[in-house]
């Protein structure tokens, strides 16, 4: 399976590794933490952190992950998204890299 991407802040980030998993605000309103493809990750990033600051994206190993990774649809883009169905475990994070969207 494909590696997947998540986009969060360095201070959320370092947050998560605290206590070992990574819970996006997504998850409190939507039920899944959205993530994407390498292809995906640029439009993410002009869509949705157009003038952000201190971000990083999460490389995410899906094999890795113990919740449930589902690829699913979005109407706004007519693309299947990968979306993280529980936290994303920390050990499934292979590589932590600063973006500017």
């Amino acid at each position: 399976m494909s590696l997947i991407f998540h986009i969060t802040t360095q201070t959320e980030w370092e947050a998560s590794q605290q206590k070992g998993f990574h819970i996006a605000a997504s998850y409190e309103t939507e039920g899944f933490i959205h993530c994407s493809t390498r292809d995906q990750v640029a439009g993410v990033l002009h869509r949705y952190f157009k003038g952000s600051s201190s971000l990083v994206e999460l490389t995410i190993d899906p094999e890795k992950l113990t919740s449930k990774l589902i690829y699913e649809p979005a109407p706004s883009t007519n693309e299947l998204f990968p979306h993280v169905y529980g936290p994303i475990n920390c050990d499934a994070v292979l590589a932590v890299e600063p973006v500017k969207p």
